[in-house]
């Protein structure tokens, strides 16, 4: 008989899980790690494609402005054609001037040589001089073994040597003549890379403008194509903004080395065209990239002048003219930064520089510029967002959160005083310091918080609401756009909200009991942040004009309310950050609270806004609630609706006294 299989789930062998993310972690390094390769091996061709991709960002808003008046093909090859004679013309006078920089070298060495002497006599003199008073000593101390030496008889071997040495025969090796085949080699093959380069460069170039829309389809297809409208709108956008970006940088490159070749003109520099030229070349390199410009101008103002005047003047032009173009001018025209983190930059330029040499130095930062503007358009790709860009890598929610788990409210306060230029106060409070204590309600669910944590997160947010303090709830200037690379990714940016609608009256229309500072009673609920919350709302009362005050809500419980003061209370409102679907809490409190305080509204605010009770209207009704909401802002607006009823029912009443008395009157006569 056949042996019988066992049944699955009883002897079967069972096979760990696979750890997906350890495999997903495990595919992108190969991917990177080929990418590196590929770009490291293929680099003969990848250099001129890039540089070329890079060339039509610059010469597309050209291109589009041609195209209405000599179609697209024409316009693609007359933009090429004006760059290839920039290039040519440029070049030639660069190396005009190169020539005849090499034909004074050896007077410049000269003055450098008597330079360097001077300055080795004035830094190194006094070392040099115990140096050599050392050696005069040591020489004198080994004086007497010489004569001893001296006087020693002469053996056979010293004469062999002096045989030896006159018994030498010099030999010169002289080179046959080069054929004019070697010498044309030796002249061509140098020019043989650079001009393939260049002609790659142009033609992929035509190519590339050529083929715009084409490309930008295939780049739609291979990035987003299950959401077509907004990856196209990602795609025009990005690419909008990176000709903008890079042809504002050119132009501010160039303008800063013609300032630098105009000024070392009147300096007296030999070939200012040259370091104009690299001027604007390394401008492109942010940090490093004008200091290494300023290198050789310093080290031939100081060959050409005896003098040190003008190696001062020099170094004077390079501090003024490059803080100016990267502090001042670079904001005017793009900005406050390229959108890449400082440590990004560095670490690009590293990178680069290692796969591509000297080229991939310069293409550093554009490079990058490129990838950080894929990560914030194409979600896959968001991490090279996170990993090169200057934006922060948490969210403000996240970021708050994380700032009050560390227990630094002043870190948080930092972060509350940027985005508080943004947006208003109540904003904030909903939209970033309201959702960092719903993580915070999600993890003490999860019981991975403890007491102590909980406590010193509670204190770090009061502290940080007491320094917000002086901030109004209003919606403050629209700022201009910082990034001028591209827009943030729609799930990164916070909403901004507008602050609460409506004003109270004027303070004489307003009855008393709403200006005293305990008109609205926020209550705490019985959630560790409750309190927290309901100091955020008594402080946004106060900023619109209505005074409050924050109880805890021990203060409330039966055997303490009794002896609670109430006196001159208009509204309640009661705070919970969460009421966990029970509401057997909230209905016990209602109802000692209507026993003492029969006539004034209540309002609850429940956080977040999907709390079922917000929406069961019954249900508010048998618990007397006069007013739901779930935010802050709704809860602002909700008492200055009250506020405002108040007034006008103040103000009927004003009214209707005159009224009476005049009919009484008129009855009288």
């Amino acid at each position: 008989m056949p042996d019988e299989v066992p049944p699955a789930g009883r002897h079967a062998v069972q096979v760990p899980p696979t750890d997906m993310p350890s495999m997903h972690a495990l595919l992108t390094l190969q991917v990177a790690v080929v990418a590196v390769a590929a770009l490291y091996l293929a680099r003969e061709v990848l250099i001129p494609v890039t540089i070329a991709v890079l060339l039509s960002f610059l010469l597309a808003p050209l291109a589009n402005l041609l195209r209405g008046v000599l179609g697209r093909v024409a316009s693609a090859l007359v933009t090429v054609a004006v760059v290839v004679l920039i290039v040519l013309a440029l070049s030639g006078l660069v190396g005009m001037q190169i020539a005849d920089l090499v034909s004074e070298m050896p007077r410049y060495q000269y003055t450098l040589e008597r330079k360097a002497a001077a300055l080795r006599e004035l830094t190194f003199g006094r070392l040099e001089a115990i140096t050599n008073s050392l050696a005069r000593e040591e020489k004198q101390a080994a004086q007497p073994s010489a004569a001893t030496a001296k006087n020693a008889p002469v053996g056979k071997a010293a004469g062999s040597s002096n045989n030896a040495e006159a018994q030498r025969i010099p030999v010169e090796v002289h080179q046959p003549p080069s054929s004019p085949m070697e010498v044309a080699e030796r002249l061509l093959v140098p020019a043989v890379s650079p001009l393939a380069t260049a002609s790659i460069v142009f033609i992929v170039t035509v190519f590339v403008l050529l083929q715009r829309e084409d490309l930008r389809d295939r780049l739609i297809r291979l990035f987003g194509s299950g959401d077509l409208h907004r990856t196209t709108v990602a795609m025009d956008d990005a690419a909008r903004r990176l000709s903008r970006y890079f042809l504002a940088q050119l132009g501010l490159n160039t303008g800063f080395g013609l300032v630098i070749g105009t000024g070392l003109y009147f300096l007296g520099i030999p070939s200012p065209v040259v370091w104009g030229t690299m001027a604007t070349v390394l401008a492109f390199i942010p940090y490093v990239g004008t200091p290494l410009a300023a290198l050789l101008p310093l080290v031939l103002a100081a060959a050409v002048d005896p003098g040190w005047s003008t190696l001062l003047e020099t170094a004077a032009l390079y501090l003024v003219a490059g803080p100016m173009a990267n502090q001042v001018l670079e904001p005017l025209l793009y900005g406050r930064s390229t959108g890449l983190s400082p440590a990004s930059v560095v670490v690009a330029a590293t990178f680069w520089t290692w796969l591509w040499g000297p080229i991939g130095l310069i293409l550093s930062t554009p490079l990058t510029l490129c990838l950080v503007v894929l990560g914030r358009h194409v979600k896959r790709l968001e991490f090279l967002d996170v990993l090169l860009g200057d934006r922060p890598a948490l969210s403000p929610v996240e970021s708050f959160y994380q700032r009050m788990l560390a227990g630094d409210p002043d870190e948080a306060g930092d972060q509350a005083e940027i985005l508080l230029k943004k947006m208003p106060l109540s904003s904030y409070y909903d939209e970033v310091a309201m959702q960092g204590l719903q993580l915070a309600v999600q993890d003490v669910r999860r019981g991975v918080l403890a007491p102590e944590r909980l406590d010193r997160m509670r204190r770090s947010v009061e502290t940080m609401v007491q320094d917000l303090d002086e901030h109004e709830d209003v919606q403050p200037p629209e700022p201009a756009e910082d990034d001028a690379v591209a827009p943030p990714l729609a799930s990164r940016d916070t909403p901004r909200s507008p602050p609460p609608q409506g004003e109270l009256p004027p303070a004489p229309e307003l009855p008393a009991a709403w200006r005293s500072p305990q008109a609205v009673l926020c209550v705490a609920g019985r959630g560790r942040f409750d309190e927290s919350v309901a100091a955020m709302l008594a402080q946004l009362l106060g900023k619109h004009g209505i005074g409050a005050r924050v109880i805890p809500h021990d203060q409330v419980a039966r055997d303490r309310l009794t002896t609670l003061d109430l006196d001159g209370v208009t509204m309640i409102c009661l705070c919970y950050v969460e009421i966990a679907g029970s509401p057997a809490q909230l209905r016990y409190l209602l109802r000692r609270l209507h026993q003492r305080l029969s006539e004034q509204k209540v309002l609850v605010g429940i956080w977040p806004a999907d709390d079922p009770m917000l929406s069961d209207a019954r249900e508010r009704a048998s618990l007397g609630i006069d007013h739901a909401t779930g935010s802050l802002r709704q809860s602002v607006e909700a008492c200055l609706t009250e506020a405002r009823a108040a007034a006008a029912a103040a103000a009927d009443e004003r009214n209707a006294e005159p009224a009476e008395a005049l009919n009484a009157r008129a009855g009288v006569s």
